[in-house]
């Protein structure tokens, strides 16, 4: 088993997770990008972010990247002597954007990439269960490496998933506050048990939210309805429930993206809309293409930690 001659790069898209009813199964790729590069060294692991998260993640094998990059060469058979990792980070951190996911994504293609024979050793479906494996679910990682709108379920034998093509004319807008969340404690003001009435309720706008994500917009509102988890978590993220409430009552599709505290909407945004000075908001595209591995360096453009193209 040989390693690939020089580095590999990849680009990977945001995500956001749940889109109101699809809890833990429903995801879709956003036109938001980390550029990641690799190449197998004879030293230690050397880890270099620009971005996001500069200065505060680790820049050694604790780093997400590489650790997923560790997982993927056991399962490839191989271990490489040391790693040079190159971050280039626009995926806000901790925001419920898929940062995490990403990551996770862009070190197992970036682990396969660089052993020769790694496609045939890792399909695309073992990339997936592995991924989905590493994170814990499957809601994020499916539409960052496959892009577009994701349905993502678990069998026995690990996280499968399919994508499907959005409607031309939704056009997502993502509010992010300055503030950060985390995934374990949005989990945690989840209740071990729901009301059946609320189950039934979410099963049918999720059927209902693929109808509307692929064919027909018009039906984006109601199909956003949710009672499994927003209501539940949104005690800890007030200023998002209260975002969240003031689009759907302007008639924007709107709801949590992910774990929070980012609010995502499907439907435009009224003009003038107000949703007052601790948010950003960027109109992102739907990523179509998923996570991109190619040979090479990062060029200038990959380096550039702003994100072209955002409308806020």
């Amino acid at each position: 088993m040989t390693f690939a001659a020089g580095p590999m790069r990849v680009r990977v898209p945001a995500t956001s997770a749940n889109l109101g009813p699809g809890f833990d199964s429903l995801g879709l790729a956003l036109g938001l990008y980390d550029d990641v590069a690799a190449e197998v060294t004879a030293g230690d692991v050397r880890v270099t972010v620009t971005g996001e998260g500069a200065g505060e993640l680790p820049e050694d094998d604790r780093h997400l990247v590489v650790a997923s990059m560790r997982a993927a060469f056991d399962v490839l058979g191989t271990q490489p002597p040391g790693l040079a990792v190159e971050c280039v980070n626009r995926i806000p951190q901790a925001r419920g954007l898929g940062s995490s996911s990403a990551a996770i994504v862009a070190g197992v293609l970036l682990a396969r990439a660089l052993v020769d024979d790694g496609a045939a050793r890792l399909d695309d479906a073992g990339a997936l269960r592995l991924a989905a494996e590493i994170e814990g679910h499957p809601d994020n990682v499916a539409p960052c490496l496959l892009g577009g709108f994701t349905v993502a379920w678990t069998e026995p034998a690990g996280a499968r998933a399919i994508s499907l093509a959005v409607a031309e004319s939704v056009r997502p807008t993502v509010f992010i506050p300055g503030e950060r969340g985390l995934t374990a404690t949005a989990r945690a003001a989840l209740p071990a048990t729901v009301p059946h009435a609320d189950a039934a309720l979410t099963a049918g706008r999720a059927a209902l939210l693929v109808h509307a994500l692929t064919a027909d917009p018009a039906l984006l509102l109601p199909a956003t309805v949710d009672r499994l988890h927003q209501d539940y978590r949104a005690e800890g993220m007030p200023g998002t429930a209260a975002l969240v409430g003031a689009l759907r009552g302007a008639g924007v599709a709107a709801v949590v993206s992910g774990a929070g505290p980012t609010v995502l909407a499907l439907t435009e945004v009224p003009a003038g809309f107000a949703a007052g000075t601790d948010w950003q908001h960027w109109e992102l595209p739907i990523d179509v293409s998923g996570a991109r591995v190619a040979r090479g360096r990062l060029g200038h453009a990959e380096r550039d930690p702003v994100a072209a193209g955002r409308k806020s």
